[in-house]
């Protein structure tokens, strides 16, 4: 395990390869699951705030789902996550011409409506943290729709922390990426 500052990094996040594919798994992993994107209770306010720039990107059966359920739901846990359609894709995911789920948070980001790219933990998969008092743990979940980003990171040579440089920049700063890449390349024993 890595170190840094008050988190706890898994060994694969160095060790395993990953870049999305997707044109073989066709955003799977905005489909699949028990409920929808996991999200921080900053990330609330932001919808809340962000919605009406938002809504415009998203699909009819989104908005409806989000008009029914809320903008996020709870879970039996206390936790918060994105609201689903029919509890299967995120009310937030829309299908581009080629069939590929994409984020509608993130297509308002790339047309400039809002400056919330999407949630933190759809950006950093397939990152998982989990919150203890006083540190995270930063763990490499493997997921069997992720299989082809496995082998094409592995034939790219990309290690899954440099596929996912911006999301972890953005989540714990750009100091603290650059110890994590120091730490890899020149572990201590």
């Amino acid at each position: 395990m890595i170190v840094i500052q008050n988190t706890v990094i898994s060994d694969d996040v160095a060790a395993q390869f990953f870049v999305c594919n997707l044109n073989a798994c066709k955003g799977a992993c905005c489909v699949e699951g028990d409920l929808g994107a996991p999200l921080e209770l900053e990330e609330l306010e932001i919808l809340k705030n962000e919605y009406p720039k938002i809504e415009p990107f998203l699909t009819e059966a989104g908005k409806q789902a989000i008009a029914a359920q809320g903008l996020y739901i709870e879970d039996w846990e206390g936790d918060y996550s994105t609201t689903t359609i029919n509890d299967r894709e995120c009310a937030y995911a829309l299908y581009d011409e080629l069939g590929i789920l994409k984020c509608g948070i993130e297509q308002a980001y790339l047309a400039g409506a809002t400056d919330f790219k999407k949630p933190i933990s759809c950006h950093l998969y397939p990152i998982r943290i989990t919150k203890y008092d006083g540190f995270e743990a930063l763990n490499y979940d493997r997921w069997d729709i992720c299989s082809p980003a496995c082998s094409f990171g592995a034939k790219l040579g990309v290690p899954v922390y440099e596929f996912l440089k911006e999301p972890l920049e953005r989540k714990y700063g750009a100091a603290w990426y650059a110890e994590l890449a120091r730490e890899i390349a020149n572990p201590t024993t």
